[in-house]
C-alpha cells in the first residue's frame, strides 16, 4: 500500500502545541500543497517588511515579525485589540523539501513562501523488464 509524502507530518503537532499562544493570535497561517511545492501563507498586517527574519535551522523554519506600538506617550486608548511586539511561527520541515530554495515574498500584508518539493522527494516511474529480455552475461 503507497503512503501519501507529507513532509510537514509534524506540523498538526507544532501547531497545536501552539495553539492559545499569542503568536498564532497575530500570525496566523494557511499550508497547502500547490503542484511540486508547498505554499505557506502568513497574515501580517501592519508589519514592515524590514522587521521580518525568515530562517531555516536543523529543518525547523521560523518566522519572526514585530508589529511596532502607535508610540506616542498620551495615548488613552478606548480599545486596543491588535497584538504589537516580536512575534514567531516554527514549522519542522520533513527530509522532502528543498531547503536551499525557498522563496518568500510579502505583498498587502501576506509574507508568502513556497517551498518546493526536493527531487529525491518526487514520484518517479520504474520500467519492468520482462524476464526473458533480460540476458546474462557469462
Amino acid at each position: 500500500m503507497a503512503t501519501r509524502f507529507d513532509p510537514f507530518r509534524d506540523f498538526d503537532r507544532v501547531l497545536g502545541n501552539a495553539m492559545g499562544s499569542p503568536a498564532t493570535a497575530a500570525m496566523p497561517l494557511d499550508l497547502y500543497r500547490e503542484g511540486e511545492s508547498f505554499v505557506v501563507k502568513v497574515d501580517l498586517p501592519g508589519v514592515a517588511p524590514e522587521s521580518i527574519d525568515i530562517d531555516v535551522e536543523d529543518r525547523t523554519l521560523t518566522v519572526r515579525a514585530e508589529r511596532a506600538d502607535a508610540g506616542a506617550k498620551d495615548i488613552q486608548w478606548l480599545s486596543h485589540e491588535r497584538p504589537t511586539g516580536t512575534f514567531a511561527r516554527q514549522l519542522t520541515l520533513g527530509y522532502g523539501v528543498a531547503l536551499d530554495r525557498i522563496e518568500a515574498t510579502y505583498t498587502d500584508g501576506v509574507l508568502t513562501l513556497t517551498i518546493p518539493v526536493a527531487e529525491e522527494a518526487k514520484p518517479r516511474k520504474i520500467s519492468v523488464q520482462h524476464g526473458s529480455d533480460a540476458r546474462i552475461e557469462e
